[in-house]
């Protein structure tokens, strides 16, 4: 899978999907669908199938961890990238559980929000890429 073309943010405030927005249209997403609670996601992740899901914790209605599990389980290739202001071990942790590709912490500088976007999309098409050509590549020899 290449980089990402189109994107679903998952954000219950406004100005930080506009500013997602922006940063994703930067790094060439140009198809952007948002939804301000979890039902919203959850209903957008299933009419677009989005290549990648940027959601934040702090949700109203349905908890972004509760969002998480349920995106997992209805979509499972569709890679999730956590965008928030929480940054306990705890809760990076249990989302890396749950099956989070990556965690970018909204309330670093732009700058830096801009490279962790990039670097989690480039991990997610190295590890989509790694994944596909895995089955098809013969095993290499033991060592005699």
């Amino acid at each position: 899978m290449p980089r990402p073309v189109n994107a679903l943010i998952v954000d219950d405030e406004a100005h930080v999907r506009v500013l997602i927005r922006m940063l994703l249209k930067q790094l060439g997403i140009e198809t952007v669908w948002e939804a301000a609670d979890g039902a919203s996601a959850l209903d957008q992740a299933s009419a677009h199938k989005p290549n990648v899901i940027l959601l934040d914790i702090n949700l109203p209605q349905v908890g972004g961890l509760e969002v998480l599990a349920k995106l997992k389980a209805a979509h499972p290739s569709i890679p999730v990238i956590i965008v928030s202001s929480q940054s306990t071990m705890k809760t990076v942790i249990q989302t890396r559980e749950l099956g989070a590709e990556a965690y970018v912490l909204k309330h670093a500088p732009k700058s830096e929000v801009l490279q962790m976007l990039s670097d989690a999309f480039d991990n997610i098409a190295a590890s989509a890429e790694g994944d596909a050509a895995a089955p098809d590549e013969p095993k290499p020899a033991a060592p005699a």
